[in-house]
């Protein structure tokens, strides 16, 4: 089974469950809590705040995590890139 620790809310959030849809990981969204398995792939989805996802997948709680590099980079946990997904981009104004 693999977990899949994804932001609760927010545009990373949208963008992250079009691209887990876009693979074939479906998840009803009307029954999210925590932690919802997918319904036609064998994953666990995790919803947290974007500042927990890194140490989450440092500790092994989760396989994979989607988050913004800026939040790997400010917590400092050892975790490997696995892929640049072309979105969540950040801007400081």
């Amino acid at each position: 089974m693999l977990r899949i620790a994804v932001q609760t809310k927010g545009r990373l959030n949208e963008q992250s469950m079009e691209l887990l849809q876009e693979a074939g990981v479906s998840v009803n969204m009307e029954k999210r809590k925590f932690l919802v398995r997918a319904e036609d792939f064998p994953a666990e989805i995790i919803f947290l705040r974007d500042d927990d996802i890194p140490q989450t997948v440092a500790i092994g709680a989760a396989d994979i995590g989607i988050v913004g590099y800026n939040e790997v980079a400010e917590k400092g946990f050892e975790v490997n890139l696995l892929q640049k997904l072309g979105f969540g981009g950040c801007r400081i104004s």
